[in-house]
């Protein structure tokens, strides 16, 4: 069986992988038929994302080991304060306990990203914060997801999506302005990476319709901005630090793409609690 919604694909090999042959400790201490509630909690502030993901490994683990009722509070978006309650889960014990790991897994990693993009999100602006495909294999769509979450725009999602010349490119196509003739020869669209004025200046001449500038400071950004005309031509990329941002909003960046949002995250710190059991 293939599964449309990659969240329950997901949801299934998160289970499957954290207990294979079923849970041998809640198998040897806890009765079969006992029911208990038990509450979500975020521990540190943050955002939420992931909530569908999580609810899908409680429904799955439900449906092997008997019935939960989930009750979430909160959409993902919301922002969380230590303490808040994220979910009530009521049911059986057995699927609570055997979804509890892959579920907050899931949900503390993505509320990560939504919670590290809403801060970039919040320094950048007026510019706009792009995610890049620098995302967990297999995960993608979920951590894009949760980059949108937390106010961030999305990039291409795949080599498929769209024409975006890397300098892996240039270095093969023997340079910025042959390799940007090539690709306009398809009728497409073509953003091109480019490090300094002289290869912005190519790229131009060569009919690119937009421009990434790559490890660039607040001087070349303004430079680079006064020569293009629209700044919403140029993405500025590379290693883009949260206290980086102000100066290069300043120099006239408003597109700014980020891969540490969603490749270095932390996660957001939440629990699972048993606070009733019968």
């Amino acid at each position: 069986m293939i599964d449309d919604d990659p969240r329950t694909a997901l949801a299934r090999a998160a289970l499957d992988e954290d207990a294979p042959a079923g849970d041998l400790t809640t198998r040897l201490v806890v009765p079969e038929g006992t029911t208990c509630t038990a509450e979500i909690r975020a521990k540190a502030p943050g955002v939420l994302a992931g909530r569908a993901a999580a609810e899908a490994v409680v429904r799955l683990a439900a449906e092997r080991d008997g019935a939960v009722d989930q009750d979430w509070k909160l959409e993902d978006g919301a922002e969380l304060g230590p303490g808040d309650l994220v979910a009530l889960l009521r049911g059986s014990a057995r699927a609570i306990l055997r979804a509890e790991r892959p579920a907050l897994n899931l949900l503390g990693h993505l509320s990560g990203i939504a919670t590290l993009t809403r801060a970039y999100v919040r320094a950048a602006a007026p510019a706009r914060v792009l995610c890049t495909r620098k995302t967990t294999p297999g995960l993608r769509a979920l951590e894009r997801a949760a980059v949108a979450a937390g106010g961030g725009h999305l990039h291409r999602a795949s080599l498929s999506d769209a024409v975006l010349i890397k300098d892996t490119h240039v270095r093969i196509a023997g340079g910025v302005g042959e390799a940007v003739r090539r690709a306009r020869a398809a009728g497409v669209p073509v953003q091109v990476e480019v490090e300094d004025l002289d290869q912005l200046e190519e790229a131009l001449a060569a009919g690119a319709d937009r421009v990434l500038l790559d490890n660039a400071g607040p001087e070349l950004v303004a430079a680079a901005v006064a020569r293009i005309g629209d700044p919403e031509r140029l993405e500025v990329s590379g290693g883009v630090r949260l206290e980086d941002l102000s100066a290069l909003v300043a120099a006239g960046a408003r597109l700014i793409s980020v891969g540490r949002i969603t490749h270095s995250a932390p996660a957001l710190d939440l629990s699972l609690e048993i606070v009733d059991a019968d």
